[in-house]
């Protein structure tokens, strides 16, 4: 009864999946590289036993990158542009609003400036403030371009996305600098005149999904996620190579168990998540929801030896993740609150119980993630072995089917986004799904 768990420690099946990945260089949401991507992905999926292993394409606003600058004084200092920024020069007068809290746009004039923001909060706030909220309050401000600092030292510009789904190009010019160019602009040119200037291909794309399955064929399904696209800057290791290198481990380790799935478990590896969620997005928008027992979605798995499980409200998540981790004496941590920012957000939002599994890293933010720093020696095999168990078993646990989870209404879900302080930031980045 125990075989597969040596099995799966011995395994090469997702590390091998990984190394194919991270050296495809650019894997960017609706680029050659990102189809290659889901190409080796549905090929690893097939040859780890998932029947009807297929990619399904859909469109996106494409967009590569090209040079990016800001000009201070007489220097030019390094920066990269944030995708989905417009292609276009921005001039006005440099202001550094540290954290970028809410209150620190209220509070100071920005129309017309330059406007830094680092890419974390204080320790004492009370949520994190993703890249985007505080982009667009800039653009509220009117201000004529957004300068996001890494918060993590080590020359490490961070990029990450920008736009809305209504309008997925920004208002405004977006580069990002690093924690030391960061501290240079503040220091030396605080009050003074910069320009910044992103230069960028943009127009149609295309990027895709790839599916597979195991177990019976249920109506009712288990959906095992992760995204296989990547920001260009990197080998995209732990964003989310390693998430999707665990889908692909876990259909190797539910082969072996399959008899014991009594609902059907279906891979979904999405394109397009890094550019707004566009690939489960599109997913959602043509599924049956009451389909769908539960959600397990890997997104940043792997960066730390302890799992981390998003549960969403949702009490039976909790405690099956509890209880796996205790049934293998491996700890695990639970986190109840809302998480709009992954693959499982498209679902979860309406009520569908999901995960999002990441690992705990102790850091505030993303670490090495969206810098050039997103390398595969970061990444130990250990960790992808051992978090390939405890998942395994949880996605055993969940397919039973004595094992229900209650729905949650999606008023239940806004409420605990408004109690969470959450709300306001996702209206202000256009991402509040309902009517208020």
């Amino acid at each position: 009864m125990t075989d597969w768990i040596g099995r799966t420690f011995t395994s090469t099946t997702g590390w091998d999946h990984l190394e194919d990945l991270v050296d495809l260089g650019n894997r960017m949401a609706g680029t050659e590289g990102e189809r290659r991507g889901a190409e080796l992905t549905r090929e690893a999926l097939s040859e780890a036993g998932a029947r009807d292993a297929s990619i399904e394409e859909f469109p996106i606003q494409g967009w590569e990158r090209g040079t990016s600058e800001i000009r201070a004084g007489e220097t030019v200092q390094d920066c990269i542009a944030l995708p989905r920024s417009p292609s276009e020069e921005a001039e006005g007068e440099f202001v550094d609003l540290g954290y970028g809290l809410p209150e620190d746009f209220e509070e100071s004039d920005v129309e017309g400036k330059v406007v830094m923001a680092r890419s974390d909060v204080p320790d004492h706030y009370d949520r994190y403030i993703h890249r985007r909220e505080k982009y667009y309050y800039a653009v509220e401000g009117g201000a004529a371009a957004f300068v996001y600092r890494n918060h993590v030292q080590g020359c490490l510009p961070p990029t990450g996305s920008v736009g809305t789904p209504e309008e997925p190009i920004g208002a405004i010019p977006a580069v990002g600098v690093s924690s030391e160019v960061g501290a240079r602009l503040a220091r030396r040119f605080e009050g003074d005149e910069l320009a910044v200037g992103v230069e960028a291909e943009i127009g149609d794309a295309t990027s895709q999904n790839v599916h597979a399955e195991l177990g019976p064929e249920t109506d009712e399904r288990l959906l095992v996620t992760s995204h296989v696209d990547a920001h260009d800057i990197a080998e995209g290791a732990a964003d989310n190579g390693a998430g999707t290198a665990m889908v692909v481990e876990l259909a190797n380790a539910l082969v072996d168990r399959e008899d014991e799935l009594e609902t059907r478990v279906e891979f979904v590896v999405y394109g397009a998540e890094e550019v707004g969620l566009i690939g489960s997005e599109h997913y959602a928008a043509n599924a049956d929801h009451d389909a769908i027992e539960a959600i397990v979605n890997n997104d940043g798995v792997v960066r730390g030896r302890t799992l981390e499980f998003s549960t969403h409200g949702f009490p039976e998540l909790r405690e099956a993740a509890e209880t796996i981790g205790e049934r293998f004496g491996h700890p695990v941590e639970t986190i109840p609150q809302q998480g709009p920012h992954s693959d499982h957000w498209p679902f979860v939002q309406w009520g569908v119980p999901g995960y999002h599994v990441m690992s705990d890293t102790g850091e505030q933010g993303r670490g090495w993630g969206h810098t050039f720093a997103d390398t595969l020696e970061k990444i130990e095999v250990r960790d992808l072995r051992e978090q390939a168990i405890l998942l395994t078993e949880l996605v055993v646990h969940l397919a039973r089917d004595d094992v229900e989870i209650e729905r949650r209404s999606p008023e239940a879900i806004e409420a605990d986004l408004e109690d969470e302080n959450q709300a306001e930031g996702m209206r202000v980045i256009g991402d509040w799904p309902y009517d208020d």
